[in-house]
């Protein structure tokens, strides 16, 4: 995914790190850098957007601690997908 623009990170990166950003589990200077990319990247910022929207619906919707052997499962399989759409957008023959 990219606008087509050079960004100073690239787009990739930023979509790796957007729950870390969400979650403000980063230093301020990537932190700054990722902001930087979202007010000049469209399409990053759609996805952070959504991203945003969906972290806050699911923790709306969660009331209840799951149990941790199942959250590990979730964790696991989640960064199964995030390494596999990390990797898509790395691929040179993807194109959005």
């Amino acid at each position: 995914m990219s606008c087509g623009k050079p960004h100073d990170k690239d787009c990739s990166e930023v979509l790796g790190d957007l729950f870390l950003f969400i979650d403000r589990e980063l230093d301020s200077a990537t932190c700054d850098e990722i902001q930087q990319h979202l007010d000049e990247c469209g399409p990053c910022l759609a996805k952070y957007d959504l991203d945003r929207v969906v972290k806050s619906l699911v923790a709306r919707s969660c009331g209840e601690h799951a149990p941790d052997r199942l959250r590990d499962k979730v964790l696991f399989e989640i960064r199964a997908v995030h390494v596999e759409i990390t990797e898509t957008y790395r691929d040179p023959g993807f194109t959005a």
